[in-house]
């Protein structure tokens, strides 16, 4: 039974259009809420992870690496569902979001709006420390 569920991951892996770089824009909504969580980038290893495991794994282009998230914060996201767009070149991911989804303590990325002074201010309060979240090792 594995080797049709690899055979299955490799068809639908063979069907999306990573950019020239190799890797898929990903926005990751909250399940419960559909509330847009973050962006990240996926290449084809963290896609293939995420749809073996069930646990969303992206691609960190500054370190070069897989990026299991959660792996250091606990921080983790479980896979419900998967989409991808009519070009097949991004993915939105369903997930259950397990604490903070953003690396500075906030809910979401997505937690600034334009102030009245032209400066971007936060609309969501820190929820979690950052320092507690990477115990210092951002």
């Amino acid at each position: 039974m594995e080797i049709k569920e690899k055979n299955r991951r490799s068809r639908l892996l063979d069907n999306v259009c990573f950019n020239a770089d190799g890797f898929i824009c990903v926005v990751a909504q909250d399940h419960l809420t559909k509330t847009i969580l973050m962006v990240a980038w996926m290449n084809r290893e963290a896609l293939d992870q995420t749809l073996e495991t069930g646990n969303v794994v992206y691609y960190s282009r500054s370190r070069k690496a897989l990026w299991r998230k959660g792996e250091t914060s606990g921080q983790t996201q479980e896979l419900i569902d998967m989409r991808i767009d009519c070009d097949r070149d991004a993915i939105l991911l369903d997930v259950l979001q397990k604490g903070v989804a953003c690396h500075t303590g906030r809910k979401s990325c997505f937690s600034w709006a334009p102030g009245s002074d032209g400066a971007w201010e936060p609309v969501e309060p820190v929820e979690t420390d950052p320092d507690v979240l990477y115990r210092g090792d951002q």
